[in-house]
């Protein structure tokens, strides 16, 4: 995974990250934002529709192993899970389509909220600083499309398995004949959607949400269906606050079936990285400018991360 080749690019993501930390305060070891996290092992099948859609690999092979991370929003690694700051919640996919010669995987990156704060790095570094300065009122008064992510509700689930999960950016699937196809993620719960209001929480432990993960998997694996929703001739790929219309097609790429949890947490936590930019044939990266600066934000914190936990010999 290596950094954006724009140096620009490079400094908006090392500000986000600078800037998520003042917000949060130093947590060394862990992400600057969605620190409380749990990974999970499963796997993934895919649809005929999927093949068609995209000659990537985990789209074409029988099943692919994955690793997946629940997490909580803020950068705070004890955020209680009753605290409404943990929405919205994240869900990132590993698929892992190779181990030798080299590693080969390419990941999924979504939370339960169908939107963003900005358009690209700058507006998003915007946002973030006036939640650092205390200006963010005002900030909100002037920038339409944060005030409309601010407003969208961002209900607590009653387990992480009873939540919906949207991608941010769009991304082109191109299938083993050519054909370009535009779409968006979007992970959907099998057994349905639960939220708790103010006063079910009031009930829950501030664990609940990861003490449920082991008890969830007592019954069998957590199952969610990986969607894609199919852009039309005129909808705008390249910036992630402009929705498509809900009546657009939405196809099943697969299944998700989650069905342990992974060993070391600690260990595995610190050392992940995920990348919003898939790296793989068969799916490529919009035109969305946020996508570099994501990834860069994913990289130098990740680096941050692994440094952090160096023991010196």
């Amino acid at each position: 995974m290596p950094l954006p080749t724009d140096e620009k690019v490079v400094q908006t993501s090392s500000a986000i990250v600078s800037t998520l930390h003042d917000i949060f305060g130093p947590h060394p070891g862990f992400r600057p934002a969605h620190a409380k996290g749990v990974l999970l092992k499963g796997t993934f099948t895919p649809t005929d529709v999927a093949s068609a859609l995209s000659k990537a690999p985990h789209f074409n092979n029988a099943s692919t192993p994955i690793i997946a991370r629940f997490s909580s929003s803020t950068g705070i690694p004890e955020i209680p899970d009753t605290d409404p700051n943990g929405n919205p919640r994240g869900f990132a996919i590993r698929f892992l389509l190779a181990e030798t010669p080299r590693r080969v995987h390419t990941d999924i990156i979504t939370h339960s909220v169908d939107g963003f704060p900005g358009s690209d790095g700058q507006e998003a570094l915007e946002f973030f600083t006036a939640i650092k300065d205390g200006s963010i009122a005002d900030y909100l008064g002037s920038h339409p499309k944060a005030l409309a992510f601010v407003q969208t509700p961002k209900p607590t689930p009653a387990s992480f398995g009873k939540e919906k999960y949207f991608g941010v950016n769009a991304f082109k699937f191109i299938a083993a004949d050519g054909k370009e196809t535009f779409v968006r993620y979007r992970v959907v719960p099998e057994a349905g959607e639960e939220y708790l209001d103010e006063a079910a929480l009031k009930g829950k432990s501030p664990s609940f949400l990861y003490d449920g993960v082991p008890e969830l998997l007592k019954s069998g694996p957590v199952v969610f269906k990986l969607k894609a929703q199919i852009a039309e001739q005129g909808d705008v790929t390249d910036d992630n606050t402009v929705k498509w219309p809900e009546e657009r097609k939405e196809v099943v790429l697969g299944i998700v079936k989650l069905e342990t949890v992974a060993d070391d947490q600690a260990a595995q936590q610190k050392r992940i990285i995920f990348d919003p930019i898939p790296r793989v044939e068969g799916i490529e990266a919009s035109a969305d400018p946020l996508l570099d600066v994501r990834a860069g934000i994913y990289l130098l914190s990740g680096r941050e991360r692994r440094a952090a936990c160096t023991v010196p010999h």
